[in-house]
């Protein structure tokens, strides 16, 4: 897809507004945001995405008013835009971070090892990385950075990355799911939902299942 002119996103048939997205924190700065998906599933990865939008490119997005929090958008619509920006970005990397890593150092440090690991593995190395979320490890070969509470509602690579993370995991549990389809992945990405869990209680735990979590409720 390559312009942005014309391309309306509906929702129901009603367009949507979201709500204004900052497109950028200072300008004429390569700023990479991070986001992560799937920290609260039962199964499969939590899966990374950074993000570097050209000023100009940021702008036409929040312009558009097209970007938001991909967990407000579509399904559809996220798709859309995933075409969209991986086209039109600087530069964009997405990393999975299996269910076995999660369950040696725990979700929290899974999710900030998968966006420092997509911020490394840009092929633009940013300036600056805006991170969603309340805190963040670095290391030495890192840009500095600033954490952003619902950052992915506020600025619009963070929004940009999180549309990425959350399109490449669904994804994922999408092919997962013809592989174990006792568990309704097609439809909850391993979320636990009723479905998934009335799946553990008839076939057990597979592979991809984070051993960790509690998978049934006491």
């Amino acid at each position: 897809m390559g312009s942005l002119s014309g391309f309306l996103v509906e929702f129901h048939g009603t367009p949507i507004t979201a709500m204004m997205l900052a497109p950028w924190v200072q300008k004429n700065r390569l700023e990479a945001g991070c986001d992560e998906a799937g920290r609260g599933c039962l199964a499969g990865p939590v899966t990374a995405a950074s993000v570097i939008l050209s000023p100009g490119f940021a702008e036409s997005l929040v312009q558009e008013g097209v970007l938001d929090d991909s967990k407000k958008l579509s399904r559809t619509v996220r798709d859309r835009l995933r075409r969209v920006i991986e086209s039109q970005a600087t530069a964009w990397a997405v990393v999975h971070v299996d269910p076995a890593e999660i369950d040696r150092i725990n979700i929290l440090q899974a999710s900030l090892a998968g966006m420092r690991r997509a911020a490394r593995k840009l092929k633009v190395r940013p300036e600056f990385l805006l991170i969603d979320g309340n805190r963040f490890v670095t290391s030495d070969d890192l840009p500095e950075f600033e954490c952003f509470i619902k950052g992915d509602a506020r600025f619009a690579s963070i929004a940009a990355a999180s549309i990425l993370a959350k399109t490449h995991r669904d994804e994922l549990m999408q092919n997962l799911h013809a592989e174990c389809p006792h568990y309704g992945w097609n439809s909850n990405a391993g979320y636990p939902t009723r479905a998934h869990r009335e799946g553990i209680r008839e076939v057990g735990l597979s592979i991809h299942h984070r051993r960790s979590f509690r998978q049934l409720p006491k």
